[in-house]
């Protein structure tokens, strides 16, 4: 007797067919997504596979651009740092941009810099599809970032309150 195959079309089929395509898209080139970008999803994925920029998010506010410097100048030569700064009061909130020179010393940030710790903060590093001006600027109400605006306690090791 040989293993027996699901028929097609039996649940244990479309089970296993809604599994892998659930996975499929978990592989995603990029967890974070600038809902500004203004083109298409694949357009976005287009950018993203060329890309030699990080978004650098979960950062302390008091996390300085050599701290970054430091850090991700390991993986390859960096060409610029965008530190993210509130809107309003133009002080650092939490996230960076980095930009290398080469995709392949990029790719290694993200491989070997992701999740790790800087300033006590384990940080995300993650694909960009490329720094335009004005990026910069938190997108919260109050300036800062969007995702600030639920916090409704102080984190001593980020910096900064919620509502």
């Amino acid at each position: 007797r040989g293993a027996r195959t699901p028929k097609k079309g039996t649940k244990k089929e479309d089970k296993c067919a809604m599994a892998a395509s659930l996975y499929k898209e978990e592989q995603a080139a990029s967890l974070y997504y600038d809902w500004r970008f203004g083109g298409t999803p694949e357009e976005y994925e287009r950018f993203l596979s060329t890309s030699t920029t990080l978004y650098i998010g979960n950062l302390s506010f008091y996390t300085t651009e050599e701290q970054i410097y430091e850090v991700f100048s390991k993986a390859g030569e960096i060409k610029r740092i965008i530190m993210g700064l509130d809107r309003f009061r133009k002080t650092p909130c939490g996230f960076c941009f980095v930009e290398y020179y080469s995709r392949a010393d990029a790719e290694d940030a993200v491989r070997y810099i992701n999740s790790t710790r800087v300033d006590d903060r384990v940080i995300r590093a993650d694909w960009d599809p490329g720094f335009k001006e004005g990026r910069q600027l938190g997108r919260g109400k109050s300036g800062g970032q969007v995702r600030d605006e639920y916090r409704v306690d102080y984190d001593p090791g980020r910096g900064g309150y919620g509502k």
